[in-house]
Protein backbone atom coordinates (compact mmCIF):
# COMPACT_ATOMS: atom_id res chain seq x y z
CA UNK A 1 0.00 0.00 0.00
CA UNK A 2 1.21 3.62 -0.94
CA UNK A 3 2.19 5.57 2.07
CA UNK A 4 0.20 8.62 1.87
CA UNK A 5 2.27 12.07 2.43
CA UNK A 6 2.36 13.51 5.48
CA UNK A 7 -0.59 16.13 6.28
CA UNK A 8 0.60 19.91 6.92
CA UNK A 9 -0.35 21.72 9.94
CA UNK A 10 -1.33 24.84 10.34
CA UNK A 11 -1.09 27.12 13.67
CA UNK A 12 -3.37 29.90 13.76
CA UNK A 13 -2.44 32.69 16.60
CA UNK A 14 -5.28 34.70 17.68
CA UNK A 15 -5.57 38.24 19.24
CA UNK A 16 -5.59 38.97 23.24
CA UNK A 17 -3.18 41.64 24.03
CA UNK A 18 -1.23 40.56 26.85
CA UNK A 19 -2.73 36.96 26.92
CA UNK A 20 -0.94 36.09 24.20
CA UNK A 21 1.52 34.83 25.88
CA UNK A 22 -0.48 31.89 26.50
CA UNK A 23 0.09 31.15 22.75
CA UNK A 24 4.02 30.34 23.93
CA UNK A 25 2.44 27.59 26.59
CA UNK A 26 -0.02 26.09 23.52
CA UNK A 27 3.00 25.95 21.69
CA UNK A 28 5.55 24.36 24.11
CA UNK A 29 2.87 21.50 24.96
CA UNK A 30 2.25 20.88 21.08
CA UNK A 31 5.75 19.88 20.85
CA UNK A 32 6.01 17.76 23.87
CA UNK A 33 3.71 15.47 22.29
CA UNK A 34 5.17 15.45 19.10
CA UNK A 35 3.44 18.28 16.80
CA UNK A 36 5.32 20.70 15.02
CA UNK A 37 3.01 23.07 12.20
CA UNK A 38 4.62 24.03 8.88
CA UNK A 39 3.04 26.85 8.72
CA UNK A 40 2.34 29.66 11.88
CA UNK A 41 0.25 32.70 11.32
CA UNK A 42 -0.85 35.09 13.80
CA UNK A 43 -3.23 38.56 14.35
CA UNK A 44 -1.96 40.51 16.94
CA UNK A 45 -0.30 39.30 19.51
CA UNK A 46 -0.24 36.43 17.93
CA UNK A 47 1.52 37.67 14.37
CA UNK A 48 4.36 38.65 17.43
CA UNK A 49 4.24 35.29 19.10
CA UNK A 50 4.09 33.87 16.04
CA UNK A 51 6.62 35.55 14.34
CA UNK A 52 9.19 34.74 17.03
CA UNK A 53 8.20 30.59 16.40
CA UNK A 54 8.94 30.66 12.71
CA UNK A 55 11.87 32.47 13.53
CA UNK A 56 13.58 29.85 16.40
CA UNK A 57 13.51 32.62 18.88
CA UNK A 58 10.48 31.64 20.94
CA UNK A 59 12.92 30.10 23.59
CA UNK A 60 14.58 33.86 24.11
CA UNK A 61 11.19 34.93 23.97
CA UNK A 62 10.05 33.28 26.35
CA UNK A 63 12.94 33.91 28.66
CA UNK A 64 12.04 37.58 28.21
CA UNK A 65 8.31 37.24 28.79
CA UNK A 66 8.60 36.17 32.15
CA UNK A 67 11.40 38.03 32.88
CA UNK A 68 8.97 41.25 32.39
CA UNK A 69 7.47 43.46 35.31
CA UNK A 70 5.43 46.08 35.33
CA UNK A 71 8.05 48.48 35.47
CA UNK A 72 9.70 47.05 32.52
CA UNK A 73 5.95 47.19 30.72
CA UNK A 74 5.63 50.85 31.63
CA UNK A 75 9.48 52.17 30.62
CA UNK A 76 8.35 50.30 27.13
CA UNK A 77 5.47 53.17 26.84
CA UNK A 78 6.04 56.14 24.79
CA UNK A 79 2.52 58.03 24.97
CA UNK A 80 1.03 60.07 22.65
CA UNK A 81 -1.91 61.61 22.05
CA UNK A 82 -1.47 61.16 18.54
CA UNK A 83 -2.79 58.19 16.76
CA UNK A 84 -3.22 56.08 19.62
CA UNK A 85 -1.96 56.36 23.63
CA UNK A 86 1.60 54.70 22.44
CA UNK A 87 3.39 54.99 19.17
CA UNK A 88 5.26 51.90 19.84
CA UNK A 89 8.57 52.96 18.72
CA UNK A 90 10.31 52.02 22.09
CA UNK A 91 8.69 48.64 22.10
CA UNK A 92 9.96 47.69 18.30
CA UNK A 93 12.93 49.24 18.40
CA UNK A 94 14.02 47.23 21.58
CA UNK A 95 13.31 44.39 19.73
CA UNK A 96 15.48 45.39 16.69
CA UNK A 97 18.30 45.68 19.10
CA UNK A 98 17.67 41.60 21.12
CA UNK A 99 16.47 39.81 17.62
CA UNK A 100 17.43 39.79 14.06
CA UNK A 101 14.33 41.34 11.66
CA UNK A 102 14.36 38.76 8.82
CA UNK A 103 12.37 39.38 5.67
CA UNK A 104 9.31 36.57 6.08
CA UNK A 105 10.59 34.79 3.30
CA UNK A 106 13.68 33.70 5.18
CA UNK A 107 11.93 32.56 8.10
CA UNK A 108 12.62 28.69 9.13
CA UNK A 109 8.72 27.90 9.03
CA UNK A 110 6.11 29.87 6.49
CA UNK A 111 4.23 32.55 8.41
CA UNK A 112 1.67 35.45 7.68
CA UNK A 113 0.01 38.35 9.61
CA UNK A 114 -2.87 39.87 9.42
CA UNK A 115 -3.53 43.49 9.59
CA UNK A 116 -6.60 45.86 8.90
CA UNK A 117 -6.93 49.05 6.69
CA UNK A 118 -7.62 52.13 8.30
CA UNK A 119 -9.33 53.66 5.46
CA UNK A 120 -11.35 50.55 3.92
CA UNK A 121 -11.66 48.63 6.46
CA UNK A 122 -10.00 45.77 4.37
CA UNK A 123 -8.52 42.71 5.84
CA UNK A 124 -4.51 42.72 4.86
CA UNK A 125 -2.42 39.78 4.72
CA UNK A 126 1.43 40.53 5.18
CA UNK A 127 3.35 37.45 3.94
CA UNK A 128 6.74 39.22 2.79
CA UNK A 129 8.70 41.96 3.81
CA UNK A 130 10.31 42.68 7.29
CA UNK A 131 8.62 40.54 10.12
CA UNK A 132 8.90 43.63 12.40
CA UNK A 133 6.88 45.89 10.00
CA UNK A 134 4.32 43.59 9.83
CA UNK A 135 4.02 42.22 13.51
CA UNK A 136 4.17 46.33 14.24
CA UNK A 137 0.96 46.85 12.16
CA UNK A 138 -0.98 43.59 13.17
CA UNK A 139 -0.51 44.46 16.37
CA UNK A 140 -2.05 48.10 16.49
CA UNK A 141 -4.73 48.03 18.67
CA UNK A 142 -7.15 51.06 17.71
CA UNK A 143 -6.41 53.69 20.82
CA UNK A 144 -4.12 52.25 22.26
CA UNK A 145 -0.96 51.87 19.48
CA UNK A 146 -0.35 54.47 16.59
CA UNK A 147 -1.74 53.15 13.18
CA UNK A 148 1.28 51.84 11.03
CA UNK A 149 2.15 53.48 7.72
CA UNK A 150 3.10 51.00 5.70
CA UNK A 151 3.29 51.83 1.49
CA UNK A 152 1.53 54.92 1.79
CA UNK A 153 -1.58 52.50 3.85
CA UNK A 154 -2.13 53.13 7.78
CA UNK A 155 -3.01 49.42 9.04
CA UNK A 156 -4.06 48.61 12.18
CA UNK A 157 -4.60 45.71 14.88
CA UNK A 158 -5.42 42.71 12.64
CA UNK A 159 -7.98 41.70 15.66
CA UNK A 160 -10.45 44.36 14.27
CA UNK A 161 -11.45 41.37 10.79
CA UNK A 162 -10.00 38.33 12.05
CA UNK A 163 -9.13 37.29 15.33
CA UNK A 164 -8.25 34.03 14.40
CA UNK A 165 -6.47 33.65 10.77
CA UNK A 166 -8.25 30.28 9.94
CA UNK A 167 -8.68 31.61 6.51
CA UNK A 168 -5.19 32.55 6.48
CA UNK A 169 -3.84 29.37 7.28
CA UNK A 170 -6.11 27.42 5.07
CA UNK A 171 -4.54 29.94 1.96
CA UNK A 172 -1.04 29.27 3.18
CA UNK A 173 -1.76 25.37 2.01
CA UNK A 174 -2.45 23.47 5.23
CA UNK A 175 -4.22 20.18 5.95
CA UNK A 176 -5.30 20.73 9.91
CA UNK A 177 -5.89 24.05 11.05
CA UNK A 178 -5.11 24.43 15.08
CA UNK A 179 -6.34 27.68 16.41
CA UNK A 180 -5.68 29.29 19.32
CA UNK A 181 -9.10 31.40 20.27
CA UNK A 182 -7.85 33.42 23.44
CA UNK A 183 -11.16 35.72 23.86
CA UNK A 184 -13.71 32.65 24.59
CA UNK A 185 -14.13 33.54 27.78
CA UNK A 186 -14.25 37.73 28.34
CA UNK A 187 -17.49 38.73 28.34
CA UNK A 188 -17.89 36.96 31.50
CA UNK A 189 -15.18 38.39 32.97
CA UNK A 190 -15.51 39.57 36.89
CA UNK A 191 -12.21 41.03 37.80
CA UNK A 192 -13.73 44.31 38.88
CA UNK A 193 -9.82 45.27 39.44
CA UNK A 194 -9.67 45.54 35.16
CA UNK A 195 -13.61 46.10 34.51
CA UNK A 196 -15.81 48.58 34.71
CA UNK A 197 -16.50 48.03 38.59
CA UNK A 198 -17.38 51.95 40.05
CA UNK A 199 -14.69 53.57 42.12
CA UNK A 200 -15.75 55.04 45.25
CA UNK A 201 -12.19 55.32 47.00
CA UNK A 202 -8.85 55.63 46.17
CA UNK A 203 -6.45 52.88 45.70
CA UNK A 204 -2.72 51.91 44.28
CA UNK A 205 -3.09 51.25 40.72
CA UNK A 206 -3.08 47.53 40.74
CA UNK A 207 -2.57 46.67 37.00
CA UNK A 208 -0.78 48.16 34.11
CA UNK A 209 -3.72 49.58 32.70
CA UNK A 210 -4.83 51.29 35.45
CA UNK A 211 -1.28 52.57 35.67
CA UNK A 212 -1.75 53.51 32.28
CA UNK A 213 -5.00 55.58 33.51
CA UNK A 214 -3.77 56.94 36.41
CA UNK A 215 -0.60 59.31 34.41
CA UNK A 216 -2.70 59.90 31.69
CA UNK A 217 -5.97 60.82 34.08
CA UNK A 218 -3.19 63.29 35.79
CA UNK A 219 -1.02 64.70 32.94
CA UNK A 220 -4.87 65.77 31.72
CA UNK A 221 -6.00 66.95 35.15
CA UNK A 222 -8.91 65.57 34.70
CA UNK A 223 -9.62 62.52 37.12
CA UNK A 224 -13.12 61.55 37.44
CA UNK A 225 -14.52 62.00 41.06
CA UNK A 226 -18.58 59.93 40.12
CA UNK A 227 -18.92 56.06 39.56
CA UNK A 228 -18.71 56.44 35.70
CA UNK A 229 -15.49 53.38 34.49
CA UNK A 230 -13.16 55.35 33.20
CA UNK A 231 -12.32 56.03 29.70
CA UNK A 232 -9.40 53.11 29.69
CA UNK A 233 -12.09 50.97 31.46
CA UNK A 234 -14.76 51.48 28.52
CA UNK A 235 -11.63 51.02 25.75
CA UNK A 236 -10.63 47.86 27.64
CA UNK A 237 -14.59 46.18 27.92
CA UNK A 238 -15.59 47.70 24.44
CA UNK A 239 -12.29 45.85 22.95
CA UNK A 240 -13.16 42.46 24.60
CA UNK A 241 -16.91 42.86 23.27
CA UNK A 242 -16.02 43.45 19.85
CA UNK A 243 -13.18 40.72 19.79
CA UNK A 244 -15.43 37.71 21.32
CA UNK A 245 -18.21 39.07 18.72
CA UNK A 246 -15.81 38.85 15.75
CA UNK A 247 -14.42 36.03 16.65
CA UNK A 248 -17.23 33.75 17.18
CA UNK A 249 -18.42 34.93 13.64
CA UNK A 250 -15.30 34.09 11.97
CA UNK A 251 -14.88 30.56 13.19
CA UNK A 252 -18.53 29.82 12.57
CA UNK A 253 -18.25 30.38 9.37
CA UNK A 254 -14.17 29.31 8.86
CA UNK A 255 -14.38 26.99 11.95
CA UNK A 256 -10.54 25.06 12.52
CA UNK A 257 -10.22 21.51 12.62
CA UNK A 258 -8.70 21.95 16.40
CA UNK A 259 -9.87 24.88 18.38
CA UNK A 260 -7.41 25.69 21.58
CA UNK A 261 -9.52 28.31 24.09
CA UNK A 262 -6.84 28.53 27.30
CA UNK A 263 -9.37 30.75 30.30
CA UNK A 264 -7.79 33.50 30.84
CA UNK A 265 -10.23 36.19 31.77
CA UNK A 266 -8.38 37.39 35.14
CA UNK A 267 -5.63 38.66 32.93
CA UNK A 268 -6.56 42.00 31.88
CA UNK A 269 -5.46 44.02 28.58
CA UNK A 270 -2.07 45.56 29.42
CA UNK A 271 -0.95 42.76 32.06
CA UNK A 272 2.07 41.29 29.70
CA UNK A 273 3.95 41.29 33.71
CA UNK A 274 1.61 37.85 34.30
CA UNK A 275 3.06 35.86 31.23
CA UNK A 276 3.92 32.61 33.34
CA UNK A 277 0.33 32.32 34.65
CA UNK A 278 -0.57 33.13 30.87
CA UNK A 279 1.75 30.64 29.53
CA UNK A 280 0.51 28.15 31.75
CA UNK A 281 -3.13 28.97 31.19
CA UNK A 282 -1.59 27.88 27.44
CA UNK A 283 -0.21 24.62 28.50
CA UNK A 284 -3.62 23.67 30.07
CA UNK A 285 -5.65 23.94 26.85
CA UNK A 286 -3.23 22.44 24.41
CA UNK A 287 -3.37 18.75 26.17
CA UNK A 288 -6.76 17.76 24.75
CA UNK A 289 -5.48 19.47 21.74
CA UNK A 290 -2.59 17.30 21.16
CA UNK A 291 -5.00 14.07 21.22
CA UNK A 292 -7.59 16.00 18.67
CA UNK A 293 -4.67 16.13 16.50
CA UNK A 294 -3.09 13.00 16.91
CA UNK A 295 -6.27 11.41 15.75
CA UNK A 296 -7.13 13.65 12.84
CA UNK A 297 -3.91 12.85 11.42
CA UNK A 298 -4.69 9.01 11.98
CA UNK A 299 -7.99 8.93 10.75
CA UNK A 300 -7.86 11.20 7.50
CA UNK A 301 -4.03 10.72 6.64
CA UNK A 302 -2.77 7.84 7.26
Amino acid sequence: MKRKNKPRIGLALGSGSARGWAHIGVIRALEESGIAPDIVCGTSIGALVGAAYAAGELERLERWARGLTWQNVVGFLDVSMNGGLIKGTKLIDFFRSEFKDRGIKELERKYGAVATELESGREVWLMEGSVFDSVRASISLPGLFRPFEQDGRLLLDGGLVNPVPVSLARALGVDVVIAVDLNTDLVRRRDKSNGCASRTKEKKPATILEHIQVGIASALSSAGKDDMPSLLDVLAASINIMQVRITRSRLAGEPADVLVAPRLSHLALMDFHRATEAIDAGRRAAGEASAQVKSLIGDSFT
